[in-house]
């Protein structure tokens, strides 16, 4: 008698590394009630409680263990700056305009912003609470170890992105494009979105059957398979 075929094996669901964010510790701030920022200036250990920095060219500025509290960044120039250790709260930016800018461990809570400019810059441990982003354009950018939650985005633009690491829970994303992006680690689980593109591009995204079942057609087209 042969011996009975052993029972398959349940497939063990792929383990997915979350982002690894440090906490952001500010202790012994001096305020500065009327900052009067410079381009490529340093600023380090300060509280700027609603500052207005709208309009001026702040460029390679480099901002280090400070803390903004309902600070407007209005059509200000910051390519190439620089934020380091920084807590950014209430930050009001219709227009934001940050291109190669770089963030590393910054914590930003509730922002408002409108069409914000962040292509080819670097962000490492950067977590976004909250929040209403109207178009993010991250197109050439390197994220690694950022988390966004609990924020309605119009448009995330992360095309020809490296992206290691990048958790968006409990989100509402209108267009999400990924095209020529390098995933890896990039949890979608638990938020909505209603258009992808750059569906060649998905490899290194996580997302749950729900998520599944809204793709499938999209990928179908993508792969010229008839459903009938």
């Amino acid at each position: 008698m042969a011996p009975p075929t052993p029972a398959p094996r349940a497939a063990r669901a792929p383990k997915v590394t979350p982002p690894r964010l440090a906490p952001v510790r500010l202790q012994e701030l001096r305020e500065d009630p009327s900052p009067d920022f410079q381009r490529g200036e340093r600023y380090d250990g300060v509280r700027y409680c609603r500052a207005a920095a709208d309009g001026l060219e702040l460029s390679a500025t480099d901002f280090a263990e400070c803390e903004f509290a309902g600070v407007s960044f209005n059509d200000t120039q910051l390519r190439g700056a620089t934020f380091r250790d920084c807590i950014l709260s209430e930050m009001y930016a219709p227009v934001f305009t940050a291109a190669r800018s770089s963030l590393r461990d910054v914590e930003i809570g509730n922002p408002r912003w409108g069409s914000a400019e962040l292509y080819e810059s670097g962000w490492q441990s950067v977590r976004i609470d909250g929040g209403k982003l109207d178009y993010v354009n991250l197109r050439g950018s390197k994220l690694t170890d950022v988390q966004i939650s609990d924020c309605i985005i119009g448009e995330l633009d992360l095309g020809s992105a490296t992206a290691t690491r990048v958790a968006l829970k409990n989100c509402t994303i209108g267009t999400l494009d990924v095209s020529g992006a390098k995933l890896k680690d990039v949890d979608l689980r638990g938020t909505d979105f209603r258009i992808i593109s750059g569906l060649g591009s998905l490899a290194g995204l996580v997302i749950d059957d729900y998520q599944l079942t809204l793709l499938a057609p999209l990928l179908a087209s993508h792969l010229g398979v008839v459903v009938v």
